[in-house]
């Protein structure tokens, strides 16, 4: 059987304290064979770092998260992409292939992470609950916001990225519409910043508007 290669993209903004350990976990993988950094106005060292550690470095100006995605995922060359936060430092070694196995294997479309974290008061106190008014028989997700994820190129080449924090459940709800087969699977224990109530209040509108939306347009 003829190895498959993944492309791995990197959104990152001022992340030059965990960019070079990321990148060390990510070109560990031997499936992987193109590393996309992109940088969405950094005003650190964070590109000058990804350079010096072999990644592609991609500039997007326009701020939000789903811009630097599209950005990325512009440039991937392989028929297997996965997106992974540029902000934590403790990613276990074998990440890129728990995220990649079910694509691999034929036996998904979509991979969304779950994890072992402190926090997540936006997923529980927001997202869960009007995901359950919503979407009452989708499958019950762990961590729909979850950043970490792996997935088919054509299947992102057909789905809307939203361009704040709604992205990430945005992407989730657009797979679901496009009848990908979806797994989750489990990444470990994660550690990253914690938000303020004021982040939390901006990301939790962002993230609500990102589904009402989509119920709207179904």
């Amino acid at each position: 059987m003829e190895e498959e290669f993944v492309s791995v993209v990197i959104p990152a903004r001022n992340e030059q304290d965990t960019i070079v350990n990321v990148l060390r976990m990510v070109s560990n993988h031997t499936n992987v064979n193109q590393i996309i950094v992109v940088d969405n106005n950094s005003t650190d060292k964070t590109s000058e770092l990804a350079k010096k550690a072999g990644a592609e470095v991609v500039f997007c100006a326009n701020q939000g998260k789903g811009y630097a995605m599209e950005a990325g995922l512009k440039k991937v060359s392989n028929d297997i992409v996965a997106f992974i936060d540029a902000d934590i430092d403790n990613y276990s070694e074998d990440v890129i292939e728990i995220l990649i196995k079910p694509l691999i294997n034929d036996e998904a479309d979509f991979v969304k992470s779950m994890f072992e974290r402190t926090g997540g008061r936006v997923t529980e106190l927001v997202a869960k609950p009007l995901l359950d008014i919503t979407y009452p028989n989708i499958y019950k997700f762990s961590q729909p916001l979850s950043g970490m994820i792996a997935g088919k190129t054509e299947f992102f080449r057909k789905i809307e990225f939203e361009k704040d924090y709604g992205v990430d459940i945005g992407i989730l709800l657009d797979m679901i519409e496009l009848n990908a087969r979806i797994a989750e699977v489990s990444i470990g224990k994660i550690k990253n910043s914690s938000r303020g109530w004021r982040g939390l209040d901006k990301m939790s509108s962002e993230v609500m508007s990102a589904i009402i939306k989509r119920v709207k347009n179904k």
